[in-house]
């Protein structure tokens, strides 16, 4: 099954907190479900620069569903392994989402987190066996 690799805690956001698009700077084709892969890495500064940029956008659906926003180190526990599936439903240039803010967005749907499995992940899309 192909899997995308995105850093923690933006592949949280999608599994839990309604995150429907996921920005890139290249286009796919690729539509259907795909495995999420946490990278391996997120500093401080990545994940303080992702909660300011979620503020408004993510705590309100983190308040009504009754999740507080993962800590850094509660992250690091779900990095460098497989957290999770989704369906990508389409590639565009624009969206009203947002969370779009990328020269290309893949609209997200679906989400279902996955107990984690340990995997070594890469750029783009890879392949990994079940």
């Amino acid at each position: 099954m192909k899997a995308l690799s995105i850093r923690q805690p933006w592949a949280w956001l999608i599994l839990n907190a309604g995150k429907d698009v996921e920005n890139r700077d290249w286009k796919t084709s690729l539509r259907g479900p795909v495995l999420l892969h946490a990278s391996k890495t997120m500093t401080h500064a990545d994940y303080e620069a992702c909660v300011i940029f979620c503020m408004g956008i993510a705590d309100k659906i983190c308040f009504d569903a009754g999740l507080g926003f993962p800590s850094f180190e509660e992250l690091q526990s779900q990095m460098g392994g497989i957290v999770g599936q989704v369906e990508i439903t389409d590639c565009v240039d624009q969206s009203a989402s947002a969370w779009f803010c990328g020269e290309h967005g893949l609209v997200l749907a679906n989400p279902k987190p996955l107990p984690f499995k340990p995997c070594r992940g890469m750029l783009k899309f890879f392949e990994v066996k079940l």
